[in-house]
C-alpha cells in the first residue's frame, strides 16, 4: 500500500491566496467604476461646453445690440425723437 502525502498550506500561504483571489476580484470592479466616473466627467463636461457655446452666442448677440445702438444715427435719431438737434456750434474740442 501506498501512502498519499498530503500537503500542508500553511497559515500564510492562505493569506496570500485569500489576497491574490480578492485582487483577481477587485480589479475588474475598480476598473469598471473608474470608467463609469470618467463616463460621467466627459458628459458633465460636455454639457459645461454646450452651456458656454450658448451663453457665448447670447454674449455676442448682445454685443451687436449695443454697438447698434451705439452707432451715431440711431443716437440722432433717438435725439430727433425728443426734440434735440444737432449744432456743431456748442461742440467744444479739448486738446491736452
Amino acid at each position: 500500500m501506498k501512502k498519499k502525502k498530503s500537503i500542508k498550506i500553511l497559515r500564510g500561504e492562505k493569506i496570500i491566496y485569500t489576497l491574490i483571489f480578492l485582487l483577481i476580484v477587485s480589479m475588474p470592479i475598480c476598473t469598471v467604476f473608474t470608467k463609469a466616473l470618467l463616463s460621467e466627467s466627459n458628459i458633465q463636461l460636455e454639457q459645461m461646453k454646450s452651456k458656454i457655446e450658448t451663453q457665448q452666442n447670447v454674449n455676442e448677440s448682445l454685443s451687436m445690440q449695443i454697438d447698434e445702438l451705439a452707432s451715431l444715427d440711431k443716437i440722432q435719431e433717438v435725439a430727433n425723437e425728443k426734440g434735440l438737434s444737432y449744432n456743431n456750434e456748442n461742440i467744444k474740442v479739448i486738446n491736452e
